[in-house]
């Protein structure tokens, strides 16, 4: 048929079915390839996990053949058993619960109050005040005035040592001030007028109003507290009941790598097979320790999930 025995009512239909067709095959196409995409970041996430975990459940002497990926190939708990067979590792990991959750408590009211304090416009001492804390950000003392620092202060070998040095941060500070920067000032003002003081607006209303960006300066904190073991390591170790856990496991990876520097011992020669099943190496010894630090924190996970975002965006960008 000639196109020009087509009317123009009839080109419009033929038109408008061609564009219907594509609007509907577009959202299909970009659904599909974000399916795939997103399946496969997931997968490339959670590989090096899976295989830390499949690792940690193999038999030491098996996994220095390599190989190993998704799934252990000689099943055994010997790994974990070594970790749990010093009676020291359940005192270290109760300090280190109670040093996470004591810095965080701290750390987030006491940056709380400051960040709140150094948001009012009225305080005349805000701006060279909030210099001074910036610039720590930047300079350091180093490690030797530290811990002559600490030393004069008395907090060698005590447990405040892991607490009072990490009450304030700089850079949690800023984010916090700026996330209250975000509140509305009537808000504070009607406060203020119902006769409320600054310590009750920052308590009624502030700290409840700051909820997201404290949910995730408490992770950073918590994890930051958590995974430290460097100060037990200057500052505490010579008191055993002081001890981390991640300092124990750091001495538990260091005496397993020492014992198997042996070639011979780390091949398992001289043993039967049984013993050389069992036999624990510093391979398999680093992926039951970074299971064992990591569970406890990736159980805070899901509870800072729905925070974590929307804190950590409208604490760092400023009206």
């Amino acid at each position: 048929m000639d196109n020009r025995q087509i009317s123009p009512q009839k080109k419009a239909g033929f038109t408008m079915k061609k564009s219907l067709g594509t609007g509907r095959l577009e959202p299909i196409l970009f659904t599909s390839f974000n399916t795939v995409f997103m399946i496969c970041l997931v997968l490339v996430t959670l590989y090096p996990f899976l295989n830390t975990i499949a690792v940690s459940f193999n038999a030491g002497n098996d996994t220095i053949r390599g190989g190993i990926y998704l799934w252990p190939r000689v099943w055994t708990v010997q790994n974990y058993k070594a970790i749990f067979a010093s009676g020291t590792i359940y005192d270290a990991f109760l300090i280190s619960v109670a040093r996470t959750v004591i810095s965080t408590i701290l750390n987030i009211f006491l940056t709380t109050m400051l960040a709140y304090t150094l948001s009012r416009r009225e305080y005349v001492f805000r701006k060279p005040i909030t210099v001074i804390f910036v610039l720590t950000m930047y300079f350091s003392a180093g490690l030797i005035p530290g811990y002559f620092l600490i030393k004069d202060l008395h907090l060698l070998n005590s447990f405040w040592v892991y607490i009072l040095p990490s009450m304030i941060s700089a850079f949690n500070m800023i984010v916090i001030r700026t996330y209250i920067g975000t509140i509305p000032e009537s808000l504070l003002e009607s406060a203020r007028i119902d006769g409320a003081g600054d310590f009750r607006i920052f308590m009624k209303v502030v700290f409840p109003l700051c909820k997201p960006v404290l949910a995730t300066i408490a992770l950073f904190v918590a994890v930051g507290a958590w995974n430290s073991w460097f100060d037990a390591f200057i500052y505490t170790s010579s008191r055993q009941n002081l001890s981390t856990l991640q300092y124990e496991l750091m001495k538990l990876l260091s005496s397993t790598m020492n014992s198997n520097s042996n070639p011979n011992v780390s091949a398992g020669v001289g043993m039967d097979q049984e013993s050389a099943r069992a036999l624990v190496t510093p391979l398999s010894i680093r992926a039951a320790i970074t299971v064992v630090a990591s569970v406890p924190i990736l159980l805070v996970y899901p509870f800072m999930q729905k925070y974590f975002v929307v804190g950590l965006n409208v604490g760092s960008v400023k009206e």
